[in-house]
């Protein structure tokens, strides 16, 4: 995960100097279902071009899988193809690790994790690379998830992490909150985050279902995205839209290169919504292979 949080990190670099290039996703749809692409291309210091293609089809049928293909942006060559959903989870994980890293105060010790599932691990993974975290509390609405992502990351992080049963005692005493739910409805009172507090929102994030208050919005110093030409195109309204807290909205791109501050005092509220910012997947795609090529398999 440390790899890629860095390989992020400078795909951000690259967006803040002009050398990524990425267009929002579009889609192919029937009746049936979708396919969805991401495209982009990072060719300052990557220097890889490429698209995902995922698809929205029902999920009873077997053989659902992201498929990510990446070129060299110099020469058009074709380098590879990642296949598979691990990686849209690490992309994304590590979009949040970088957030954090920025915006969340450097001396945060303590997560709260509202969801169990797949996005929740990969975002807890990527902030532990990049903050001293002592403590992580974890909710779920489900016990046994809770409970098994406890004892899993646990073990994995080499860290302590209680499972508890309520989201108010989750956020409780944390410095940094992650939301990674399906939740159309808020799942914490804005009133529970205290000053200081940095809040990344990687579930439901539109007009019509979010799974943060939009209080969170109005009461941070700063508020980030990943791609704030993501943000606004998509189809149903992202839930900041057409509020006071809309103009707002920076780049956390800005914020990765100095041209912004993540946050100006120790006692700043700061929220980033990620968005998923296109070509960033391609950037992932091309670190794994990498590694895979030093490990002696076939990339």
């Amino acid at each position: 995960m440390q790899s890629i949080v860095n390989a992020v990190e400078r795909a951000f670099i690259e967006q803040a100097n002009g050398g990524l290039v990425s267009p929002p996703r579009f889609r192919v749809e029937t009746k049936q279902g979708d396919l969805v692409f991401t495209a982009g291309a990072a060719t300052a210091t990557e220097k890889v071009i490429g698209f995902r293609v995922y698809d929205t089809f029902a999920n009873e049928w077997d053989g659902h899988q992201q498929l990510v293909c990446v070129f060299d942006s110099d020469t058009g060559v074709f380098k590879g193809v990642v296949i598979g959903n691990l990686l849209g989870a690490l992309r994304t994980g590590a979009i949040g690790g970088v957030a954090i890293k920025t915006m969340a105060r450097t001396d945060a010790e303590q997560i709260a994790v509202i969801g169990a599932g797949l996005q929740a691990r990969m975002q807890l993974e990527a902030a532990v690379t990049v903050r001293k975290i002592k403590l992580v509390r974890v909710f779920s609405r489900n016990r046994e998830h809770r409970e098994a992502f406890a004892a899993q990351m646990a073990k994995k992080l080499d860290i302590e992490i209680v499972a508890v049963d309520s989201p108010k005692s989750c956020i409780q005493g944390a410095d940094i909150v992650i939301c990674a739910t399906n939740s159309g409805k808020p799942v914490f009172d804005a009133a529970w985050i205290e000053p200081g507090v940095h809040v990344n929102t990687v579930g439901p994030k539109s007009i019509q279902a979010h799974e943060v208050p939009t209080e969170i919005a109005s009461r941070s110093s700063v508020i980030a995205t990943d791609s704030i030409e993501q943000l606004k195109a998509y189809a149903i309204p992202h839930f900041l839209v057409g509020t006071p807290d809309e103009e707002r909205i920076v780049q956390l791109a800005d914020i990765v290169v100095g041209k912004r501050a993540g946050r100006q005092d120790q006692d700043d509220m700061t929220l980033f919504c990620s968005v998923g910012l296109a070509g960033t997947e391609v950037v992932v795609a091309n670190e794994v292979m990498k590694k895979a090529s030093c490990k002696g398999a076939s990339p």
